[in-house]
């Protein structure tokens, strides 16, 4: 076996148990929290690790897709910038959750698509090359569409400006993805094989980021998650069950094919819950982080259950045309 194949190996393994790992280090986050919560003033640069390996994954003739099918793309994005932060305010009103708890839940609302609902389409028997595309939309929009939504949401109680969350969520998260596209330039023109390599062990190191943030979360939240776990709970569920049931109408009452409703209910409702950890550490406190870093977790429940009765049904029906996930 070759070294590619056993880093290959490695990553489809450390993916495919991703919800184990994040439910075990949780669990040992909630048994001795000291021992996670040194990697709070870490929790930006592992972001900055895991944006950096979706920004290696992404190549020129993703950008071309988006162009040559910008109606689905435009659908997808719009009703994920629209859906999930209103979502979100509107969880926190009906909970009336607390001030911390409620500013982590519209991060994550606002927060743009995340890697893992390319991940979760693709075993869906989804349009892979639609998932990415809506993802990188609202990666590159999220400087901007983020701070927005988060400012016209909580304004009032706010300490941070728009330009100070437009500046983190650049160095965050657009500088990394760009710096891997550049990367992965360079590397498949002159490194082809290091290329490879890259891509079959970054999977496994973006785990172990997340796995990593989320049990820092979970360590510095041990008590709120006693107290107050319940209802964030409560509110992760609704907000996901939301953001489902709004790709996968949206995506059938705009008449797209099968494939490409099942990438839109991804990209929907599976959302960049690192980005929103990271800002609202840096931001607010580690109340604040605790929603979306439980929504970490239920969406790696959901989105594989979803993905396993998307597959059955395309089974069902064979003949309907499928975009090949080859070209991601």
């Amino acid at each position: 076996m070759s070294v590619l194949d056993r880093l290959e190996r490695i990553g489809e393994f450390a993916s495919t148990y991703f919800v184990v790992w994040v439910v075990l280090f949780s669990g040992a986050a909630l048994a001795s929290p000291a021992t996670f919560t040194w990697i709070e003033p870490y929790i930006t640069p592992l972001l900055g690790v895991i944006m950096l390996g979706m920004g290696l994954t992404l190549q020129p003739a993703d950008f071309t897709r988006i162009a040559e099918r910008p109606r689905d793309v435009a659908i997808g994005a719009v009703t994920q910038w629209l859906v999930m932060p209103v979502a979100a305010w509107a969880i926190t009103v009906a909970l009336s959750l607390p001030h911390e708890l409620a500013i982590g839940v519209i991060l994550l609302g606002a927060a743009p698509g995340g890697t893992a609902s390319n991940v979760m389409t693709y075993l869906g028997k989804g349009d892979v090359a639609l998932s990415v595309a809506i993802t990188t939309v609202t990666t590159i929009a999220a400087p901007v569409v983020m701070p927005a939504w988060v400012v016209a949401l909580a304004g009032e109680q706010l300490q941070v400006t728009f330009a100070e969350m437009f500046t983190s969520i650049v160095q965050v998260v657009l500088l990394p993805v760009i710096a891997g596209f550049v990367l992965r330039i360079v590397l498949d023109r002159y490194a082809p094989r290091l290329a490879a390599a890259g891509l079959s062990i970054f999977p496994a190191i973006s785990v172990a980021a997340i796995v990593a943030i989320v049990a820092a979360v979970v360590g510095l939240n041990v008590e709120n998650i006693l107290t107050a776990g319940a209802v964030v709970l409560l509110a992760v569920v609704a907000h996901n069950a939301i953001g489902l049931g709004a790709g996968y109408g949206v995506g059938r009452a705009s008449g797209m094919s099968p494939e490409r409703v099942r990438a839109c209910t991804f990209e929907v409702a599976l959302q960049n819950s690192g980005l929103a950890v990271a800002l609202a550490t840096a931001y607010f406190s580690p109340l604040a982080a605790l929603p979306p870093a439980l929504f970490s977790v239920w969406h790696n429940v959901t989105g594989p259950a979803l993905a396993t009765y998307f597959s059955r049904q395309a089974v069902r029906t064979p003949d309907s045309p499928r975009a090949e996930p080859a070209d991601d």
